[in-house]
């Protein structure tokens, strides 16, 4: 995949032609950053996530840049930049809409074994700027810990990121014992590359994430709400979440769903199936450059279990979505506009099961009611159903006047 040399007690250096990365592929307002810094003569790196994706052939979502620039450097080389940050200072250098997060090289100086203890905005961090190798191994997994070098064109490994993407392993960078402790919120992001990227988690990172699971409940729940919701990103959550399941997490996090896993047949639950279909419907909507709410991801995600109570007590889908859900917004802090926009969501399964009448089309004006179309096609084909009424309904809300109409 990769043909590289080693210097001598440095690096592992990939030259240009021996692999993939072309400048046509990174964004050009990130090339521009990279252009400038290095003009004034600080070394600047494409780093991180995009290197990666860049080396598997994917889209970045994001290109941040590494430099040996201190922040205020950084912000004298760019008028449009602005410094962020309390523990250690980014500069985000604004084009329009779009950030370039460029951040100075950090140091790790802890010890080993000094744990780090978790405020309510996350790990604390040492304000140390340190080198690129320092950098790299300061970062969570060896896939991430690589550079691309805009001046010779090459790309960097201090941590054998070359060798995992080729195995296609995620693996921690240092002891995982040590670095999940230090922020356990990493443990989640193991799980979020691994069904993303259809990695592997290599044997001693995934070993003490079965060990050491509870502590995600130390960490920061809008750090832990945001991962959550990252899990489903690129149609990959059925996976995301059965390894959740399968490793303990999933319990810490949401009870409730765990034990309807546990009790419905484990890796057999219909919560599988439901998953399954949201990832195919997420990919196909991504196709047109639509992105799935999250309103409807959780209430895809809870479907069968609500379901499966409200069969069983005998009340309607709204009321048991709103005391299931309510306790996902007390263990994560999920938003209330996504919590109230799921609980409609499924609330709607009755209404939009039968053709729309004259007296029901006040709900096609609602704002949530595209969301409660998607989600009710979702759960009509998982259960195999016709979505003939669906149409109707997609044709009712097509023929509603605009507002301008109805002035």
């Amino acid at each position: 995949m990769f043909e590289f040399l080693r210097h001598k007690k440095g690096p592992v250096i990939c030259q240009r032609q021996d692999h993939c990365i072309s400048r046509k592929n990174i964004d050009p307002d990130a090339l521009k950053v990279l252009y400038r810094l290095n003009s004034l003569g600080y070394k600047a790196y494409l780093v991180g996530g995009g290197v990666r994706d860049l080396l598997l052939g994917r889209a970045p979502k994001d290109f941040d840049v590494g430099t040996d620039a201190k922040p205020n450097e950084v912000k004298r080389a760019f008028r449009n930049c602005f410094l962020v940050g309390r523990r250690f200072r980014l500069a985000h250098v604004r084009f329009g809409q779009k950030v370039i997060e460029t951040a100075t090289f950090r140091a790790n100086s802890q010890s080993v074994g000094d744990i780090i203890e978790h405020a309510d905005e996350g790990p604390m961090e040492d304000n140390t700027f340190g080198t690129p190798e320092t950098d790299a191994n300061r970062r969570d997994f060896t896939v991430n810990g690589l550079f691309y070098d805009i001046k010779t064109f090459a790309v960097i490994d201090y941590v054998g990121g070359f060798k995992d993407l080729k195995k296609k392993v995620i693996r921690s960078i240092g002891d995982p014992m040590i670095r999940f402790r230090e922020d356990p919120v990493r443990m989640m992001r193991a799980i979020k590359f691994s069904s993303r990227l259809d990695f592997d988690i290599e044997r001693k990172t995934a070993k003490a994430i079965c060990a050491l699971h509870s502590c995600i409940l130390n960490a920061a729940k809008p750090r832990v709400c945001e991962e959550v919701f990252r899990l489903f990103s690129y149609g990959s959550s059925e996976k995301a979440f059965r390894m959740m399941w399968k490793c303990g997490m999933l319990h810490d996090l949401l009870p409730g769903l765990s034990d309807y896993i546990t009790k419905s047949g484990g890796l057999k639950s219909p919560e599988w199936k439901y998953l399954a279909m949201l990832d195919r419907y997420d990919r196909g909507m991504a196709k047109h450059g639509i992105e799935v709410s999250n309103a409807i991801r959780v209430a895809a995600l809870y479907a069968p279990y609500i379901r499966g109570e409200r069969a069983a007590a005998g009340r309607n889908a709204g009321g048991v979505a709103r005391q299931i859900l309510g306790d996902m917004v007390k263990t994560l802090g999920v938003p209330k506009t996504t919590y109230f926009t799921a609980v409609v969501l499924c609330d709607s399964e009755r209404r939009l099961s039968q053709p729309p009448q004259r007296g029901h089309l006040r709900f096609v004006r609602n704002k949530d009611f595209p969301d409660a179309l998607d989600y009710n096609r979702i759960v009509a084909r998982v259960e195999g159903r016709d979505e003939t009424v669906l149409d109707k309904w997609a044709d009712a809300c097509e023929k509603q006047p605009t507002d301008e109409t109805r002035k």
